[in-house]
């Protein structure tokens, strides 16, 4: 981040006309050019880039505070920093109640140092959940993958109705329909009375059949042509 375009601030002892209840609060960027005084709604919003409504939201949740200098309401500076690590969390993505939860915590900071690890433990937690959203999207990437490349080889390759259920054998059949019901392999092996190994190369064989690349796709196609319902 090039100098002069943030200011950090490391508030300790943060303290504005009584209310603040933050002896310490952890290390953020604050927005350049803002006055060192009250600073009026507007400039607020402008300066972290959010709208009117939201400022208002903020203090409805106990975030941050308002007071008033005539008609125009105005932040004090503890407002102002206290606003900087809402922002940070914020762009993270977490969710208002988690930022709530943080914020209280911080009420009970001793030490600078104390402040910092809150904060820095949040942002871990934070790490971990987006982390786990990532595995999440890309098993549902490979998901769809999977569907729009059978489906494709369908339609490249579409079977006669005349066919045999694609040439499955009264076994084969039998185990796809496990397979569409949910049935592991080795579930599916004591049902059939087959070792695991004759299981998993039935189940392979089937998969083969309907040119598919893996169970999934197999059951999929199958359902799709009427030969087993999921």
């Amino acid at each position: 981040m090039p100098d002069g375009s943030k200011r950090l601030f490391a508030a300790a002892g943060v303290a504005s006309e009584g209310r603040s209840k933050y002896r310490f609060l952890p290390s953020a960027a604050l927005p350049p050019d803002l006055p060192e005084g009250p600073v009026p709604i507007a400039d607020m919003a402008n300066a972290f880039g959010v709208t009117h409504r939201t400022l208002h939201f903020y203090e409805e949740k106990g975030l941050i505070s308002a007071n008033r200098i005539g008609l125009m309401r105005v932040y004090g500076q503890d407002d102002v920093m206290r606003m900087a690590v809402i922002t940070v969390c914020r762009e993270t993505g977490m969710p208002v109640a988690v930022i709530q939860e943080l914020m209280d915590e911080l009420r009970n900071a001793d030490s600078q140092e104390k402040a910092e690890a809150m904060f820095r433990e949040a942002l871990q937690v934070r790490k971990r959940e987006l982390t786990a959203e990532m595995s999440t999207l890309h098993r549902q990437l490979q998901q769809v993958g999977d569907l729009l490349e059978f489906d494709d080889s369908i339609e490249a390759q579409p079977l006669n109705d005349n066919q045999d259920s694609a040439g499955l054998t009264a076994q084969e059949r039998r185990c796809l329909e496990l397979m569409a019901e949910g049935y592991s392999t080795q579930r599916i092996a004591r049902a059939l009375d087959l070792k695991h190994d004759e299981t998993r190369d039935l189940e392979a064989g089937i998969i083969l059949k309907f040119r598919a690349n893996n169970r999934f796709q197999a059951i999929a196609k199958a359902v799709l042509l009427g030969i087993v319902q999921a």
